[in-house]
């Protein structure tokens, strides 16, 4: 049989040991002084030597006491753990802009299907930014560079079109000629961008001379800040899908104009995870859960979206809600 020492003394010294009071320890365990520091004695007199040098005023641990607190400190911790499931946690990072205005509200449905399981979620203002460790990285990368690996899968790629604020145009309604969108103050992206994201693509596409534009241009380095300053009305931005939504969806931002097709974004979502992770259940479970979420946003963007450019040449001010 072990020679143990006893419990309840064991549990007073860590306690007086932490507190270097009586007072407090006694306070914690709802006990009179008195009994702390009997209790404390007998546990001295079990290892035979002193624990603790009562001073006046105050305490001071001897060289055995501050050599026995950390050892029983942690074998109180372990006795508490005992019986617990062990914690659960899921750290995902991703793009500010998509962990802002798309992933954040939607992850309590997907923690409502993983009783447990704890998520922590870390935006990322640039992809080349340092990442503390996390189980799975979210990237936004060119279709042309992503390959087949066994630490990583394809997620899905979004439409890009142009959106504002209804304030900025006449009765909240697009403009059925798309040469008043001249006029308008068009938000960029402080990097230049072509495809997709460049202003010169979609004027073009719109039949618009950018030489004869009567607006003028923002820049911002990062998405977020362009959707935040689209819904204040400083301008028109070109959006992805996912991110404006839910605005769309709100009635806080509209079509600018009507005669145009959404562009699929020539970068598409990619999910990564540390090697020897592949068959961790937590992280299929997200990625499964973030492909379906994400297929259900933005086919309720399409249909609005098909349904807005239907209704020339006076379009309604429906949202997502009613289309759906």
């Amino acid at each position: 049989m072990r020679p143990l020492p006893p419990f309840p003394e064991l549990v007073a010294f860590e306690a007086v040991a932490r507190h270097l009071s009586f007072t407090r320890a006694a306070a914690e365990l709802c006990l009179t002084q008195s009994a702390v520091s009997h209790r404390v004695r007998r546990l001295e007199a079990h290892f035979g030597k002193r624990l603790i040098h009562r001073l006046n005023p105050g305490l001071k641990l001897t060289e055995a006491g501050a050599a026995l607190l950390p050892e029983i400190g942690a074998a109180l911790d372990g006795l508490a753990r005992l019986g617990r499931s062990p914690e659960r946690r899921l750290r995902v990072a991703a793009g500010s802009a998509l962990c802002t205005w798309w992933l954040a509200g939607r992850l309590p449905s997907f923690m409502a299907r993983c009783p447990g399981l704890s998520v922590e979620l870390t935006p990322l203002d640039s992809y080349s930014t340092p990442v503390p460790e996390v189980d799975v990285r979210i990237l936004w990368v060119n279709q042309a560079d992503y390959s087949p690996a066994p630490t990583q899968a394809p997620l899905f790629a979004e439409r890009v079109f142009p959106v504002c604020s209804p304030r900025l145009l006449p009765g909240g309604r697009p403009f059925a000629d798309p040469h008043a969108l001249g006029n308008l103050t068009l938000l960029h992206k402080a990097t230049l961008s072509s495809g997709e994201w460049s202003w010169n693509t979609w004027l073009d596409r719109l039949g618009i001379d950018a030489r004869h534009r009567r607006g003028g241009q923002l820049r911002f380095a990062d998405m977020g800040p362009i959707l935040s300053a689209a819904l204040d009305g400083a301008g028109v931005a070109l959006a992805r899908s996912l991110l404006v939504h839910d605005a769309l969806q709100a009635g806080r931002l509209t079509l600018p104009v009507l005669g145009f097709e959404p562009m699929t974004s020539e970068k598409k979502h990619v999910a990564r995870w540390r090697r020897g992770r592949a068959d961790d259940p937590d992280i299929a479970a997200f990625l499964s859960w973030m492909v379906d979420e994400a297929a259900l946003s933005m086919k309720q963007t399409d249909d609005w979206l098909q349904s807005q450019l239907r209704a020339a040449p006076e379009p309604s001010r429906g949202t997502l809600r009613e289309t759906q």
